[in-house]
């Protein structure tokens, strides 16, 4: 199984937002990455179930059973 891995910069383009919102969306765990020296990776997993949590208006950190 390959894990498709993003750059912040690739994602802040994807999403049309500054590195900043993508550094600040790792930081507080409403999007998950994957920290490389100084640098994050995010798989591309989570930036998609993150934009879904947004569209949906559900919480991404809380879990739901």
């Amino acid at each position: 199984m390959t894990m498709n891995l993003l750059t912040v910069a690739e994602i802040a383009a994807q999403m049309r937002v500054s590195k900043m919102t993508v550094y600040r969306l790792v930081q507080s765990g409403e999007m998950h990455g994957i920290r490389f020296g100084r640098s994050y990776r995010v798989p591309e997993t989570s930036v998609q179930q993150y934009l879904e949590s947004v569209n949906s208006g559900t919480d991404f950190r809380t879990p739901t059973s």
